[in-house]
């Protein structure tokens, strides 16, 4: 029986080791979350492993610059040759050298073919770019989902401490009630008002607990924290007004912006295909050289077991005539690709001013906000205080309390969520901006 208590009493104990290890508690800046969702993220890892597939392609490509060496080595069994007269008559025997074998060496460079094949190393050079914006386009998103994030638990922490304090102002409240209520000052359904408003707030809290739950484990995937880690913000709110006009947001995108830039880069892939697809006007012209060596040697007689060696250089020329009327099509084709190219950069241009636009006129909107909302919050904490004293001298009931401790939760509420608000919107306004 003592052995079995010690067995349960072990593994209680690991149990309570294994919780502690899952609700650690890290405190984070804001800026260390981004670094961290840069290390870990998994989208991150596989938008490095499209750079680096496209940086060997890249090499690849500049391999051509290498002539290109085959060798090759060959082994046979050779039949007994017979002869015979015009008349398929006198079979005569020659014996020969059963066994034959070859050795081949041959090398080739291309010289020329219209500048082929640096074409072709620019244009995998020219796609190896456009990943690396990729990714960079995939960062600015992962900056901004971790940054949403991060506000969304500052936002639902400030509004727990809201609820809680204004709970605790409810609890103090119904103490009083309930004295009143054993005075005989207030009837039964008042101290019923005060509990209701208690349970509503506890219904309140529990959902925002929920909803804090939800976004710390969204943040812990992202930031490759172990599962159940708690996360605290460390951060104090920072009104993050800038003084710079529209035109200074456009300018800062048209410099910047991975989207933008990725525009610019397509147009130049395909103008580089154009040039590649006007190498086939030219002909191509190859340097060759070869050694051979085979035995046995047949073109004597009778036949000898030796090897015949040789060696031969030269240029080969080389033009397909077909290339006269297929070329033309090609490059139809290809400048209706870099049309596309343009067109899909003007788009993108036009999509992106309009997100700035609208993230600039949001970003001042949450700056008068948070000034309306401030003044909310003075007015509400007055209107609470004044119906409170007055509750307290029986000239309001208990249901204009719980309204002006309604306006007072989410007067103080509201203001918390304008300071988040300045600061989402103006992250916002950067990511617009592809500069975050």
């Amino acid at each position: 029986m003592k052995i079995k208590l010690i067995h349960i009493s072990f593994i209680f104990s690991l149990l309570l080791y294994q919780t502690a290890i899952s609700q650690e508690t890290k405190n984070i800046s804001i800026n260390q979350a981004i670094e961290l969702a840069l290390q870990n993220h998994p989208q991150l890892a596989v938008s490095k492993t499209s750079v680096e597939i496209n940086q060997q392609q890249a090499k690849v490509a500049a391999l051509q610059r290498i002539p290109t060496l085959n060798f090759s080595a060959t082994a046979s069994y050779l039949g007994d040759v017979f002869l015979l007269d015009k008349n398929f008559g006198n079979k005569v025997d020659v014996d020969i050298p059963n066994f034959g074998n070859t050795f081949g060496l041959q090398a080739v460079q291309l010289l020329y073919k219209g500048g082929l094949i640096n074409k072709s190393i620019e244009a995998a050079n020219l796609k190896t770019q456009l990943s690396e914006l990729d990714l960079e386009k995939d960062k600015q998103n992962i900056k901004f989902l971790v940054i949403s994030n991060y506000l969304d638990l500052i936002r639902i922490e400030n509004q727990l401490r809201v609820l809680e304090n204004n709970k605790k102002l409810a609890e103090e409240r119904l103490k009083n009630v309930q004295k009143f209520y054993e005075q005989q000052m207030i009837t039964r359904n008042e101290v019923i008002r005060a509990q209701l408003a208690i349970q509503n707030l506890n219904q309140i809290i529990l959902t925002a607990t929920n909803n804090r739950s939800i976004v710390n484990y969204q943040l812990n995937i992202a930031l490759g924290f172990q599962e159940g880690t708690i996360i605290k913000p460390l951060h104090q709110n920072s009104l993050l007004q800038q003084e710079n006009s529209l035109d200074y947001y456009y300018l800062l995108s048209s410099n910047n912006n991975p989207l933008y830039k990725s525009g610019l880069k397509n147009i130049e892939i395909a103008e580089k295909n154009i040039e590649i697809i006007k190498t086939d006007r030219f002909p191509s012209l190859s340097a060759f050289g070869g050694y051979n060596m085979q035995r046995p040697l047949m073109n004597s007689f009778p036949a000898r077991d030796v090897y015949l060696n040789a060696w031969q250089v030269g240029l080969s020329l080389n033009y397909s005539l077909d290339n006269i009327y297929k070329t033309k099509a090609k490059l139809k084709s290809g400048k209706l690709l870099k049309n596309q190219a343009s067109e899909v950069l003007h788009l993108t241009e036009q999509n992106l001013k309009t997100a700035i636009n609208a993230a600039y006129v949001k970003y001042n909107e949450a700056i008068a906000q948070e000034k309306i909302a401030l003044e909310s919050k003075r007015l509400a904490d007055e209107n609470y205080k004044i119906t409170e004293a007055k509750y307290l001298n029986q000239l309001a009931v208990q249901a204009e309390m719980i309204d002006a401790q309604n306006q007072k939760i989410q007067a103080d509420i509201d203001y918390e969520n304008a300071l988040i608000n300045i600061e989402f919107q103006y992250y916002n306004l950067i990511k617009a901006t592809g500069t975050l």
